[in-house]
């Protein structure tokens, strides 16, 4: 089969199971609401801050709080769309008919992440806008130094999180698994790794962590190795090394 049609067949499995199609809308609810919410709060509290936290207060920044939660919601995203034929059995159908698992393999991936970049695109530039709009007089403008690269950033970040999912899912197959691996991992143990002083210098390498560094403007006063695109070719490397593993499984296993 064609590369092109193969592509069409993985845009057309995509878009007709309302799972993924319900994790994506998720997604830029979740972020959208939790920014606005933390934006406004914020607002509210920032002639209470320290003189120390109004210098570093970056209200870009702010204004991306909800991805916390919106990329768990592109983790399952990201997780169902190479999953989901394993648990319901048509891998071996979907095999049989694209016999050159690499093709099938990326096809799904492409597709998948076209569509994650331009859902994190569009969340991040809303989030972005609802945020400043929460924040009032604190506000950032989208023209201000460094701005721009850090809401396009936010929809890379949101991007690479879903492809990152997809190569730990399409290594580990099972739904179950892969969720069960990957929400600890970026909801708890990144968390406290990059935040123990102990972990820290490890933690900062994770790839949600190194990722992140992106969305920020105002740049925190630490020993990080890595600016913002530093850190988000880190995570890239991340997302690589994942889809590496997967396609080497799928090439040498059974389906």
């Amino acid at each position: 089969m064609a590369a092109i049609q193969v592509v069409r067949s993985e845009w057309t499995k995509i878009r007709s199971v309302a799972s993924t199609v319900w994790t994506l809308s998720l997604a830029v609810v979740v972020t959208l609401a939790l920014g606005m919410l933390i934006s406004a709060l914020s607002r509210n509290e920032f002639d209470t801050m320290s003189a120390k936290d109004q210098v570093s207060f970056d209200p870009t920044f702010i204004s991306f709080a909800g991805m916390s939660l919106g990329q768990l919601a592109m983790i399952v995203f990201g997780v169902l769309v190479v999953s989901n034929e394993y648990s319901t059995g048509m891998i071996r159908t979907s095999l049989a008919a694209v016999p050159q698992r690499g093709t099938f393999l990326f096809s799904k991936i492409a597709v998948a992440t076209g569509l994650s970049l331009a859902v994190g695109l569009v969340t991040s530039f809303l989030a972005f806008f609802l945020g400043q709009a929460m924040l009032g007089s604190h506000r950032a403008s989208i023209g201000d130094t460094g701005v721009l690269r850090a809401v396009l950033g936010g929809g890379l970040y949101m991007a690479l999180i879903a492809m990152f999912s997809m190569g730990v899912a399409a290594m580990l197959r099972s739904p179950m698994l892969s969720l069960g691996i990957l929400m600890p991992f970026f909801f708890l143990i990144s968390n406290i790794l990059g935040n123990v002083s102990a972990t820290k210098k490890i933690g900062r390498f994770l790839p949600d962590q190194a990722g992140s560094r992106i969305l920020r403007v105002v740049t925190p006063l630490d020993d990080t190795p890595y600016g913002p695109w530093g850190g988000l070719g880190i995570m890239a490397l991340w997302v690589l090394a994942a889809l590496a593993g997967g396609y080497v499984l799928l090439k040498r296993r059974d389906a």
